[in-house]
């Protein structure tokens, strides 16, 4: 069966809003997939809400084709049903095919960070820094903005690259006081850098600017817009090159105005958090000297759904009038889902799709035990962390260590005093240690259950909970481990709709900017006609950097 094509656009309002509509008209029948909890997979038996034939289907699948599923792959025998939920799903998703940034930004150059400005990211951080660097710079340049304002910063490696690589006066505004200590330290020792390199080539012609570190919690576009109003307040040249004391703490902004001042800025986020994203796009319209926004949104798990009396705030979902109007909520469990990656689901190794799978497995056992035993405990949603990639890693180092193990000769003594090697004597796996004989056997029944008491004991000792003696643990895991073969299927098919919700709340954010037209209008004047062109007013970079860890 043939991918089904997107006959989906977002040109206007009114193409958004169809685009919305038929999105939700899916998901609707598939709620109960969306909100569940897959801590309680054994608990609820939730695998029953599922068509059985795509359940019994999927349970024969190998383990790298269930982690294609969320990217909209689909197999020829497969049901037709399932194939068209999956091919219909992805053909409503926002494509994440690799943008041509020469195409949408022509004269774009993009500048590979010296050893310097990378030192402390990994490959990962510095691939986004360096793209996202180029696109803010050229952006900044286009609409001549004077201050490029980093909106949750962290610990500044994108402010940094734009001030001393782009040359661009930066504001770096965090909420965490550590990260604007960490941001001002490796700032200095970045400028020492860049100084002695100018003394060296006895240039003056160059700009040496250091970001200028904010800490404060941006909880309302108020808060934002006066940060922003504020960021033409540099005194000067001198303060803006060479400054060793730029970092400030500030709790409430406000600064006069000069009339006289003619001040511009953009807002850059990197992984904007929750409702930061929103705010930025909130105060990008309503503050007259932001030009433009280049936002990398994620962690909607964080975004806000309940609108309070603050005018200064705004609802994190649905943000535009039209959806809002509907009162749709999406709630936790969606928000939650929305942060799937399903790109990384595809790039795993089968083995470690395996390992995943099996710690959703320990963890859905594991509410079984606080349903039975601890009760009340269930009630408040424990978090108990990664326990599961600790207990994964320990069980590789005894792999390892197994291997070792059999490759060195083991000294033992024979009856008549002859000494020989364990190789020579063919050593039994019941006089190795028991540490090693697990690994050396591979991940068997018992094994796992072994692994699964190891989970259970840890996550009890995280929650403050001593073990009860009580507690059945190969019981309980007798009882889960009959279906644990069905929570793989379940999960991908779960995760499949991560990407379609994720494209809603989008799209959302694309209608609540459609919705102000006139204000839109009123902001992009040029030369007595309207213009909205894309990548110099709103730039809002469809990515995420999420994860599918079990807690």
């Amino acid at each position: 069966m043939a991918a089904m094509e997107c006959n989906y656009s977002c040109q206007t309002a009114s193409e958004t809003l169809a685009w919305i509509n038929a999105i939700i008209d899916f998901l609707t029948p598939y709620t109960f997939l969306i909100n569940a909890h897959v801590v309680n997979f054994f608990k609820d038996r939730l695998w029953k809400d599922v068509d059985k034939e795509w359940i019994d289907c999927l349970s024969k699948e190998p383990t790298e084709n269930l982690l294609l599923i969320p990217s909209g792959v689909v197999q020829d025998h497969w049901p037709i049903s399932l194939k068209e939920f999956i091919l219909k799903l992805r053909s409503m998703v926002f494509h994440r095919d690799q943008a041509d940034l020469q195409a949408v930004l022509p004269g774009l150059r993009v500048t590979s960070l010296t050893s310097v400005l990378a030192q402390g990211m990994n490959a990962k951080k510095r691939h986004e820094v360096e793209l996202l660097s180029a696109v803010v710079s050229f952006i900044a340049n286009s609409v001549r903005a004077q201050t490029i304002v980093d909106v949750g910063a962290g610990q500044g490696y994108l402010a940094q690259v734009l001030s001393f690589q782009y040359q661009h006066p930066v504001i770096a505004i965090d909420a965490c006081s550590h990260h604007g200590n960490v941001t001002d330290a490796r700032a200095e020792r970045i400028k020492k850098h860049y100084a002695a390199q100018m003394r060296k080539t006895r240039s003056d012609k160059q700009n040496l600017y250091v970001p200028k570190t904010i800490t404060c919690q941006v909880l309302s576009i108020d808060t934002l817009k006066n940060l922003t109003e504020m960021s033409w307040l540099r005194d000067d040249a001198e303060q803006s090159r060479l400054n060793g004391d730029n970092h400030a703490d500030h709790d409430n902004f406000s600064c006069p105005r000069d009339a006289n001042k003619n001040t511009s800025s953009i807002l850059a986020g990197l992984h904007a958090c929750g409702d930061l994203s929103v705010t930025m796009l909130k105060t990008f319209l309503e503050c007259k000297d932001v030009k433009a926004v280049v936002s990398v949104g994620c962690c909607y798990n964080l975004l806000s759904e309940e609108c309070t009396g603050d005018a200064g705030f705004q609802c994190g979902f649905p943000m535009s009038q039209a959806v809002r109007s509907t009162g749709l909520s999406l709630g936790k469990s969606a928000r939650d889902l929305a942060c799937q990656s399903a790109e990384r689901w595809r790039s795993l190794e089968m083995h470690d799709g395996l390992h995943n799978f099996e710690l959703h497995v320990f963890r859905a056992a594991f509410q079984m035990v606080l349903s039975k035993h601890y009760p009340e405990v269930m009630m408040s949603t424990p978090s108990i962390g990664r326990k599961g990639k600790a207990l994964r890693r320990r069980h590789q180092r005894r792999i390892v260590e197994s291997q070792l193990y059999l490759k060195e000769p083991i000294q033992s003594e024979t009856a008549d005093g002859v000494f020989c090697s364990a190789k020579e004597t063919q050593a039994l796996p019941c006089e190795m240690p028991s540490d090693v004989r697990a690994g050396c056997e591979g991940t068997k029944s018992d094994d796992k259950y072994s692994l699964f008491e190891d989970f259970c004991e840890s996550a009890l000792c995280h929650l403050g909970i001593k073990p009860s003696d009580d507690i059945n643990f190969q019981g309980i895991w007798k009882e889960a481990e009959p279906f644990a073969e069905l929570i793989g299927p379940y999960w991908s098919l779960r995760a499949a709709l991560g990407p379609l919700l994720e494209t809603l709340i989008l799209l959302d954010r694309l209608l609540f900017l459609q919705e102000q037209d006139i204000l839109l209008k009123e902001l992009f004047w040029t030369n007595s006609k309207a213009e909205l062109v894309k990548y110099q007013k709103i730039l809002e970079v469809v990515q995420t950097d999420n994860f599918i860890d079990c807690y």
